[in-house]
């Protein structure tokens, strides 16, 4: 079920005429009132009156993106969208629904990570209706709808990926944050087409480890940061050792051989790896004394 266009018109038009059927009612009834040889007046002028208000039901407003969804005995019979002061059907039932945006923060769920880490997590959901008919009569409550689908997208997602990783080509929870909140988006838009619903943004708004893991996984955070810096640095020292030796021996600075290479390289790692400075040692006999 689609949203249309249901019938309606200006109603200030409406209003002035329903005006003058009343002042034409009275009219009737105070000329009826006041003439005994035409007895039936005020009996029309009490029909017409019946008439003005049974029109009258008609009238309805439309706020700014707002829309009057319609039903005839039931029946969808269309929605208005048009602002201002309308007429329709007095027949007709109306509802209103917002289609203004609206934003909500999911509760903190706890769930695994991909790594089967048990982590904290909370998004902020940014959403309006864009289909009337398909959020009232497609889903028992479109809001509750939202909420529900949004926190089950955000389960999914969070298993999907790691909390943190310290590998560059791999996204994680803490690190690809445009990724994964463009993930969560396209989630919980894909369960909510059947409700008229569509989402404008989603965002995660809290993102921990759980209590009793938060201790541990700091350490290992901490750990695997070392580590990560360490294989950082010793390839960049190994390459500023192959790069010094390349430099001396092109420029014929000093000839070494392989036993002295090695000495050399195994001070220049020490310079470049150690995480305290290093103290010279002045050399002030020969090379090989």
């Amino acid at each position: 079920m689609n949203e249309r266009t249901s019938f309606s018109v200006a109603g200030i038009p409406v209003v002035i005429g329903l005006l003058l059927l009343a002042i034409v009612a009275g009219s009737l009834i105070i000329h009826g009132a006041t003439t005994p040889a035409m007895p039936m007046q005020p009996v029309a002028g009490m029909v017409v009156f019946a008439l003005v208000a049974f029109l009258g039901k008609g009238l309805f407003q439309v706020q700014p993106n707002q829309g009057q969804l319609m039903q005839l005995f039931g029946k969808y019979a269309g929605t208005a969208r048009i602002e201002g002061l309308r007429w329709t059907n007095p027949f007709y039932s109306r509802r209103p629904v917002s289609l203004r945006v609206r934003n909500f923060e999911s509760g903190r769920l706890k769930v695994n990570d991909k790594n089967g880490n048990p982590i904290e997590i909370a998004s902020v959901v940014v959403w309006q209706v864009v289909d009337t008919a398909e959020a009232v009569f497609c889903v028992d409550d479109y809001e509750n709808f939202v909420h529900i689908q949004t926190e089950s997208a955000l389960r999914q997602m969070a298993q999907s990926y790691a909390y943190d990783t310290h590998d560059d080509g791999t996204p994680s929870l803490r690190s690809h944050g445009d990724e994964i909140n463009n993930h969560l988006r396209e989630q919980i838009e894909a369960r909510l087409q059947k409700a008229g619903v569509q989402v404008i943004e989603a965002r995660i708004s809290h993102l921990a480890y759980a209590q009793e893991i938060a201790q541990a996984m700091l350490q290992r955070q901490q750990a695997s940061a070392i580590v990560a810096a360490r294989s950082r640095i010793v390839e960049g020292a190994v390459g500023m050792v192959a790069m010094a030796l390349d430099q001396l021996r092109l420029q014929g600075v000093v000839e070494l051989d392989e036993e002295r290479k090695a000495a050399m390289v195994s001070n220049l790692l020490v310079v470049l790896c150690g995480d305290r400075s290093t103290q010279p040692v002045v050399n002030t006999g020969t090379l090989y004394g």
